[in-house]
């Protein structure tokens, strides 16, 4: 982390709040499905089956709140990395990600390398971001103007990011190295009715656990 903070910093706690607010897209889904297991489908009553995961805390803590992340088991640099290749075929079709990756460049991110999958059958949307030139306590400070909860995925520490009045869409941002993190966002793309925020966390970690793996089993390419 820098050890003062950057010039740029508010400008950019503020784009990390707007980009939440970005339009959905709309994607016609039936079943949404988690790495390895399901979660449920946009129709079904909102009650997990038996096999489903514990639920993510529901307790969120005020950014005003001091949050101290666990240490990194070690470091992953994401300078080399290609987002796109991060989640494998077979990672994709567990997540049910059914379309082709798009690489693009995240202008909320300070020109981040990012990439989006969407899954045209389960109605979902996720982007990912490499982010390279700040810290993931960037989300801890008062500015953000968002709640976190603490995680760990695949071992990392992370954050799991709720914005006030955005309900269709979670995000989890993973203390990859110093001054770099993994932004993972998962968002709802037109199901009807709208999946729960609990349901959009839950996607989104298991997205995030997916790329953890693969960057520290260093299946990723670079490019």
């Amino acid at each position: 982390m820098r050890t003062q903070p950057p010039r740029r910093r508010t400008p950019h706690l503020g784009r990390l709040v707007a980009v939440l607010g970005i339009a959905l897209a709309v994607l016609i889904g039936i079943a949404l499905t988690s790495y390895n297991q399901p979660i449920y489908t946009a129709n079904e009553p909102k009650n997990s089956p038996t096999n489903s995961p514990s639920p993510l805390p529901t307790t969120v803590i005020p950014t005003s709140t001091a949050l101290a992340l666990p240490p990194r088991p070690r470091d992953l640099a994401l300078d080399r990395v290609n987002p796109c290749q991060i989640l494998t075929a077979d990672q994709r079709s567990a997540l049910s990600l059914d379309s082709a990756p798009t690489e693009y460049v995240d202008q909320e991110f300070d020109q981040a390398r990012a990439c989006t999958i969407r899954g045209q059958g389960s109605g979902t949307v996720v982007q990912l971001a490499l982010v390279t030139d700040m810290s993931v306590n960037v989300w801890l400070s008062d500015e953000a103007q968002v709640s976190a909860s603490p995680t760990t995925v695949a071992g990392w520490p992370a954050i799991v990011v709720h914005t006030p009045g955005l309900d269709s869409v979670c995000n989890v941002e993973v203390d990859t190295t110093a001054n770099q993190f993994l932004d993972v966002l998962f968002r709802d793309g037109g199901n009807n009715p709208p999946l729960s925020q609990n349901t959009l966390c839950q996607g989104a970690q298991r997205v995030a656990e997916a790329a953890v793996t693969s960057l520290s089993r260093g299946r990723v390419a670079g490019g």
